[in-house]
């Protein structure tokens, strides 16, 4: 099963309100939850304060079901989602949001013109890489532009590279996946390119707001 194989069946049951939560084991051995039921609601807490730090034009890289695109739309932000997963832009699309099924490595549109780029629910881990994921998000932004990503707790693991993920059924596909904490930023954002502006916690969530050196 690929990667968006994985997230298109865990979005299907989590829309239906059936059990989608699953991990991945990281290289330290331990689980690493993710929560796909939560990413179907209409709001989380720390949310709000995600969205009110973007003007537009914003995209939201793994948007998922579409809770953010669907809240800046709200808010009158001109905002588009990609997402592997086609269950994903399905979702978003019905929150009456815009979504495209595209991978953040390939064709993207807009390239170097989205004053915001979002990296929320750990999507920061995209790929496995965190470094090539900030490049490729600095490439994705305004010369002026800002990464918003959502971090790990400080004093958590960074780790990278090929987990296997873990379900209530036993072990199943590969997934390409990363950790990087709030107090472990600032070496990928360099290598990156990107200088971090600010850390902040909000609702028990980190985040971190970049830009180009």
């Amino acid at each position: 099963m690929t990667g968006a194989a994985l997230f298109d069946a865990a979005l299907r049951r989590a829309a239906t309100g059936r059990a989608a939560a699953f991990a991945v084991r990281n290289p330290l051995g331990e689980l690493h939850p993710f929560d796909p039921a939560a990413w179907c609601r209409d709001e989380l807490p720390g949310d709000a304060a995600l969205v009110a730090r973007c003007a537009g034009p914003v995209l939201d890289v793994g948007c998922g079901p579409g809770r953010l695109v669907g809240a800046l739309a709200a808010a009158g932000r001109s905002a588009l989602g990609i997402d592997v997963s086609e269950q994903a832009v399905r979702l978003t699309r019905r929150r009456g949001a815009a979504a495209l099924r595209r991978d953040v490595f390939g064709p993207v549109p807009g390239l170097g013109r989205w004053h915001d780029v979002l990296l929320a629910d750990g999507n920061v881990g995209i790929g496995g890489d965190p470094v090539r994921l900030l490049r490729r998000c600095r490439r994705l932004l305004a010369p002026a532009g800002r990464l918003h990503a959502e971090l790990g707790p400080p004093g958590s693991p960074s780790w990278s590279g090929t987990t296997r993920v873990h379900t209530a059924d036993g072990s199943g596909a590969e997934l390409a996946w990363a950790a990087v904490p709030a107090d472990d930023l600032a070496r990928p954002a360099a290598e990156a390119g990107l200088r971090v502006l600010d850390v902040r916690t909000e609702a028990g969530r980190w985040f971190a707001t970049l830009t180009s050196r």
